[in-house]
Formats: C-alpha cells, structure tokens, sequence
C-alpha cells in the first residue's frame, strides 16, 4: 500500500461489486437485520450498521434511505431477488466467500466484533450458500494476518511506527484482496425504494484473496481491543478473595491458541472417578481454537455429585428405577406417588443441592459481570453448560439483561437439563442479551431432575424437563428424551 501511494487507490473487496451489486448485498444485509434484530432496543445498532455499511460499499448517499427502510422490516420479499442479483455479479462468479471475507472485515474495522454482527455474516453466508466452515477459516487466517502485523511492529524502529501512525487513514482498511476497479453503473429511484438499472460493465479482476493490507499499527490497536489490553484475558483470571457467598471461580483453558471468537463450558457437578475434574465432560466437545470451562465451587459440586452417586447407585434398585420412570411419565408427580425408598433418602441430596442451586445464581451473576467488563476482549462468546452449570448461565443472562450495554457479547448458549423455570415469561430478557439461538436441551424422562424438584414440581415448570413455549426466532427447543438414559 505504501509502494502505490495515491496514484491507484486501494478498494474494499464489496466495492469492486458493480452498483447492482452493492445494492443488492447491502440491501441483503438490511433486510437479514430486521429479521435477526426486529426490537426496538436493537434499533441503533441496526441503523449504525447500515449507515456504516452504505459508505463501506462507496454506495450514493441517495440509497440510505431505501436500507434505512429495509433494517426497519420492509421489503423482506425480496430475498431471493438480491440474493440472485448479487451471485450474479462477475465478481462472485467463481468465489462468492469474498462476500463472507467483506463482511468480517467491516465488521472487524474499529477492533470490536459485535455477537450481532457475527451472527448476522452466518446469516448471509447461508443466503448465498457458503458452507459455515468458510467463515471459519477466515477468521484463522485474518488472526494470523493480525499476529504477523504485531510481531513485525516489536522490531521496527519507533521513527518508521510514528510514520506509519500517521497514516491513520490505513485503520479504515482491514481488508482481505484488494485491486483497483474502474467502470460503473448507475442506479435509479423507483417507487421510493433505489433499484438497479443497469448491469455491471467491465467485469473486476480480484487480486490475491489472502492478501492483507493492514497497517501494523493499525493491526496491534484491533488486537488490543479485540484481546483485551491486558493480553492475559480469561486465563489470566482467578478469583482472588471471597466475593459475596463465592469461594472459588476460575477459567481453565480447554484448548490452546486464539480465536475471534470464544467458548466457555460450565460444568454442572463433579463426583469421584471419570468426573472429578471440571474439564473432563468436555473432552468430546467439538474442537475450536479457543475454548474454557469454569471451575466454581468445587467443594459443593462434588458433595452434590457423590450425593446423586449415591442415590442411583446404593439406595434406588433397578425395579424401583423402572418404577419411578414409568410414574414420571405417566405424568403424577405429587409427592405421594415416589416409592418410601426413595423418599426415606431424601435427605442426602436436598441440603447439597439446595446450596449449589443458591450458588449457582451467584456464580452467575458473577460470570455476568466479568463478561461485562470484556474480560475476554471485544469477541463473541458462546456459553455451554449443562445441570447446574446450565443454572449458571441462565442467571448470567438474567443478569447481564438489566445491565447497561449488554448486548453484542453473547453469540449462542445451549442449556442441557437446566433446573430452572421453564416458563417463557421468564426467559423474555435473555433474548435481549443473546444474539444468536438459545437453546434449551430437555428430557422428559429426566426422574432425577423431577425428583430433586419434587415439592414444587406442580407449580412449577423446570426447563430441563420440557420445551420453553417462547415465541422468538432465537429460542430452540431440543428434545433429547431419546438420547439421555
């Protein structure tokens, strides 16, 4: 970029689109954002979005007001239309990922990666039928575009990095391929809305699609705001002293390296033997660069985890087992119809999980707040929990939505047998916090779950033991009856 000065100006890659084109992919991206964010509290950064994305794509100021209306929920028909407009473009003719690549990049240009936004990149990505795998790959490859930048700025001399500081004008270009673009079209106001009148002229020659062109200081100021100043980030914290009635809260690393976006597992309970590590039920989850787990209250976990041993091991023989399951599912759950066996032991699980369900919602709350405070960088982050550890991220989120600025961290959550209410009244606020799906894993069949609930289990609804009726594109409901012993 410095060899070529001002004599051919460097293009984003959206911008070597023909007019049709950039019309129809931010006209795309308007239409997915009311769809994905239709509330009211999104309004802002839907509106931010596509008031950035309409000078990203150099489009005339004339058609804000058409994506204006589009992110405002008009025109969603017209999918499929944009869709075919902009694979047609000779630009994507053979690597329609360029799209994808774009995308991230504008999404990555001020060193913050909204959850929203990368939800929204998945969603187009769809749209034009890129496999999800692509956008992955990306994201490595722009990392390691970024690192190289950060180790080439230690051993420049500070004359060189003051003169390239001044050229501020590179922090706009994040870009992945670049080339000079020449001819256009013209676009005409129709009915209000801008639509495209003419075809693309000279078809666009991309260069190299790997190719970076971002400055080094540019490349160390996102690294910093994306990782988070302090370099360490979720690995560097540990619970120093007691906080409220917490005693131990720590992110072990389940992977090594970096990623641009992040997942964290909370386990539920620990007992003796193949269990007895927080990290252990994760050892099959699908690998990606960055994940964590949280270890929190080992203690009561693992008195509530040996208790549940117990109780399935010594005091419940398999005629009473097969018993209780067919009393569950028949659907009495009054008090009277558990075997006196099972009742007579009551006690060895009640105290255990009544303490770890009331430090579960302050280890939440906790886990709140440090993700609030961007611990773990301007990244997404995904939460994945099971039981108690379900419990704990169901609070997360309860809390996190009377939070100011809440929004744009949390990517996806999937609860697995979440003991918590299962109405859907209370899981309205999530959705304001959650940019992706959330998914609620449940089993019908759960007895234990049923069992340690089972007081108040007429009143109440329990997640983990049946679908979350919420009307919202975010919510997922998984039976997994068929698949849980």
């Amino acid at each position: 970029a410095e060899e070529a000065g001002e004599k051919e100006p460097c293009v984003l890659v959206g911008q070597q689109l023909g007019e049709p084109g950039r019309f129809a992919y931010a006209a795309l991206c308007g239409i997915s954002l009311a769809r994905l964010f239709p509330e009211k509290e999104q309004s802002s950064f839907t509106t931010e979005f596509i008031e950035g994305f309409v000078k990203w794509l150099d489009l005339p100021e004339a058609v804000l007001p058409a994506m204006t209306a589009f992110a405002s929920g008009l025109g969603g028909e017209g999918t499929e239309t944009f869709t075919e407009i902009l694979l047609k473009d000779p630009v994507l003719k053979d690597n329609p990922v360029v799209i994808t690549q774009d995308l991230l990049s504008f999404s990555l240009r001020d060193g913050y990666y909204d959850a929203r936004a990368r939800v929204l990149i998945c969603h187009i990505t769809w749209l034009l039928r890129i496999p999800l795998e692509e956008l992955e790959v990306l994201e490595e490859s722009l990392l390691e575009s970024l690192k190289e930048q950060k180790e080439e700025e230690s051993e420049t001399a500070e004359v060189s990095r003051r003169k390239k500081e001044r050229r501020r004008k590179l922090k706009r270009y994040l870009l992945i391929g670049l080339a000079t673009v020449g001819g256009g079209t013209v676009i005409g106001l129709t009915g209000g809305l801008a639509a495209p009148l003419v075809a693309a002229g000279a078809a666009t020659i991309i260069g190299s699609a790997g190719a970076a062109a971002l400055g080094s200081t540019a490349g160390i100021a996102v690294m910093a705001s994306l990782f988070g100043a302090a370099g360490a980030g979720l690995t560097g914290y540990k619970m120093k002293k007691r906080v409220g009635a917490i005693e131990e809260f720590e992110f072990l690393p389940l992977t090594e390296g970096k990623q641009l976006h992040i997942t964290i597992a909370i386990t539920g309970w620990l007992c003796t033997g193949k269990y007895g590590s927080f990290t252990a039920p994760w050892s099959s989850m699908l690998r990606s660069s960055e994940q964590y787990c949280l270890a929190w209250e080992s203690k009561y976990l693992m008195e509530l985890g040996n208790a549940l041993d117990s109780l399935l091991n010594g005091f419940v023989n398999m005629m009473a087992q097969e018993a209780l399951k067919f009393t569950v599912l028949s659907g009495i759950v009054t008090a009277l119809t558990w075997p006196a066996s099972l009742l007579t032991v009551a006690s060895v699980i009640d105290n255990p999980w009544g303490v770890c369900l009331h430090r579960s919602a302050e280890v939440g709350k906790h886990l709140a707040h440090i993700l609030l405070s961007r611990r773990q960088g301007k990244r997404p982050v995904t939460l994945i929990g099971f039981s108690l550890g379900a419990r704990v991220i169901y609070f997360c989120l309860q809390e996190m939505a009377q939070e100011k600025d809440s929004q744009g961290i949390i990517e996806d959550v999937a609860l697995l047998g979440a003991p918590v209410e299962g109405e859907a009244k209370y899981w309205k606020a999530i959705t304001k916090v959650v940019s992706g799906r959330i998914i609620n894993g449940y089993c019908r069949g759960d007895w234990l779950l049923r069992f340690v609930y089972r007081t108040s289990s007429v009143q109440i609804n329990v997640a983990g033991l049946q679908p979350v009726d919420l009307d919202d594109r975010r919510m997922v409901n998984m039976d997994l009856s068929s698949v849980v012993s």
